[in-house]
């Protein structure tokens, strides 16, 4: 578990450590504090990271269900148009060759 902890983890909790040192404390039992500081920071860090990665994951998941929306939206949508233009096209050429038939018969 010590090699997973930065130097400046490490240096971190000491400073704590010999911050909240007493009177009268050895050396070793500083270490130990530090020792348990250390493994406090790590584990703290290690939490973060855990939400970090779900607030990304929730994040993406959101952005992927408003792509679909807007997909099938935008699906729908054209859908529409096209059938709604489709059938003019035919019935808007059909006038206008009468138009020029009889156009065409009168002017003659």
């Amino acid at each position: 578990m010590a090699k997973n902890i930065s130097s400046e983890t490490q240096n971190e909790a000491m400073k704590v450590a010999k911050a909240t040192q007493k009177p009268g404390q050895t050396k070793e039992q500083t270490k130990l504090i530090a020792l348990g500081i250390e493994k406090g920071i790590a584990e703290y860090k290690k939490q973060q990271k855990s939400k970090a990665r779900d607030r990304d994951k929730s994040r993406k998941q959101e952005i992927r269900a408003k792509a679909r929306a807007a997909e099938t939206v935008d699906s729908d949508t054209t859908e529409l148009e096209t059938n709604s233009t489709r059938p003019m096209l035919p019935w808007g050429l059909l006038v206008l060759s009468w138009i020029g038939f009889i156009g065409f018969h009168f002017l003659k």
